[in-house]
């Protein structure tokens, strides 16, 4: 952005401020495990900080920085401002602006997940590329946060009854479109209680920073309406848990990179190589698309979570899923990678994404056939012949495959991974040494 739309863009946000009467501005941006941090500057300050940004102690940020060099510079993004529709209006407005975290010398903070995706963002536009988005969000509402209550029995796009569930589904849509966030369409997920909102694709900074507002938005409507929504992966045994598709493409100007109408799966060689990179990269670009001890639970066969490494046109077993909804229509043609889960940090997922992809490309990775049978249903035997592997089935083998290769590290930059991988071991850790319930009925009575 040059200086004259800086200085215009500020301008613009200042006038909104006055039009709106907003009195409050909160200046968001998230930590490295994807947890959206906040804190609240006055319309007075707010001219100097759209200038200078605002001074905070950084130390307490998860994967931010030691005691000894915590002085930290929130630098609003002026692009980002939006006004927070659930808050009343009667006297004062309240707004949100997304926010790059800089070192008080001005330079980018290599922490910041904001930055780590724009840097990998700069990567692909330096090939000629933009990357663009559409992840489907699954979630679960539920009584309270004390247990897993439902609000409905219903199953994969039933039409319920006029209950609180789509009640609470409308109000979050029309308040993620007051946000200025589109939306394509929301339906019933496969277990009880379970819904997904589809937001309309866009570029992957802009998805990243809807992510982090989308989460909030369902969160607090629920709250308001006094229900709880989650976004745990597998908060309930025995069925599927939430994940997060993430549909993506590569466009160079206005033309889709994945696209040739003369291909029989009208893949461009890009696309294959870039699903190449995907498959090749999948195993250790799991921790960061699935970071959570329970995100494991839900990438267990048999709950459509893809476990196998393999990719398909049609079927939904596969990790890599080109969907058909609009064949032979260019704009229409991406790629579904299919394990990610809600609960990622959605910059660093989608940078690690991103960079599997452009690896295949650059390296000219060889895509495997399509896998069109059901691979839950092979044997292990012929899964093996047919060289298809698996992703990591726990978050300790996650770190293990992730820690030995370069490609994540590369994507993340030393200082997110070492802290990333640091907390993860540590989770993994307090895991392990728990004593659960489930120890308890099984083995107390008897041993």
């Amino acid at each position: 952005m040059t200086t004259k739309e800086k200085d215009k863009s500020r301008e613009y946000v200042l006038q909104m401020v006055k039009e709106h009467n907003v009195k409050f501005i909160r200046l968001w941006f998230t930590d490295i495990l994807g947890v959206l941090k906040s804190f609240t500057i006055t319309n007075t300050e707010l001219e100097r900080a759209l200038k200078e940004g605002m001074g905070f102690d950084g130390s307490s940020i998860e994967g931010f920085a030691r005691i000894d060099e915590s002085d930290m510079i929130a630098m609003p993004d002026t692009n980002t401002f939006q006004l927070l529709p659930w808050f009343p209006t009667e006297h004062h407005t309240v707004a949100r602006i997304f926010c790059d975290i800089l070192k008080p010398g001005g330079e980018p903070f290599e922490g910041d997940p904001r930055y780590i995706l724009k840097k990998n963002l700069k990567r692909a536009a330096d090939l000629g590329y933009t990357f663009y988005v559409g992840p489907e969000l699954e979630y679960f509402y539920f009584r309270d946060s004390n247990g897993t209550e439902p609000l409905d029995e219903g199953s994969y796009f039933d039409l319920t009854p006029l209950d609180m569930a789509s009640d609470l589904k409308r109000e979050t849509v029309l308040t993620l479109e007051k946000m200025g966030i589109g939306i394509e369409y929301s339906h019933h997920e496969v277990a009880p209680s379970q819904h997904e909102i589809d937001m309309r694709y866009t570029d992957a900074l802009t998805m990243a920073d809807n992510v982090m507002t989308y989460r909030l938005v369902v969160k607090q409507i629920a709250l308001k309406h006094g229900v709880y929504a989650t976004f745990m992966p597998k908060p309930i045994f025995g069925v599927n848990g939430s994940g997060m598709h993430v549909h993506q493409s590569l466009f160079r100007d206005d033309r889709n990179a994945f696209f040739a109408k003369d291909d029989q799966f009208n893949l461009s060689e890009e696309a294959k190589f870039y699903i190449a990179g995907l498959l090749k990269h999948a195993q250790e670009i799991t921790l960061v698309c699935n970071q959570w001890v329970n995100s494991y639970k839900r990438l267990v066969p048999g709950y459509e979570a893809p476990v196998y490494l393999s990719w398909a046109r049609r079927n939904r077993a596969d990790l890599i899923r080109v969907p058909e909804y609009k064949p032979g229509k260019e704009t229409a043609t991406r790629v579904e990678f299919r394990s990610a889960d809600p609960a990622c940090n959605p910059y660093l997922t989608f940078s690690a994404m991103l960079a599997a992809g452009l690896e295949g490309i650059e390296r000219k990775y060889e895509v495997p056939e399509p896998v069109e049978k059901n691979v839950y249903a092979m044997s292990e035997e012929e899964r093996k012949q047919r060289g298809i592997g698996t992703l990591p089935a726990s978050l300790w083998e996650a770190i293990q495959v992730t820690e030995k290769k370069e490609l994540v590290r590369k994507a993340l930059g030393n200082h997110v991974f070492d802290a990333f991988i640091k907390n993860k071991k540590i989770e993994w850790d307090m895991y392990r040494t728990q004593v659960t319930d489930y120890e308890l009925k099984r083995y107390l009575s008897i041993l």
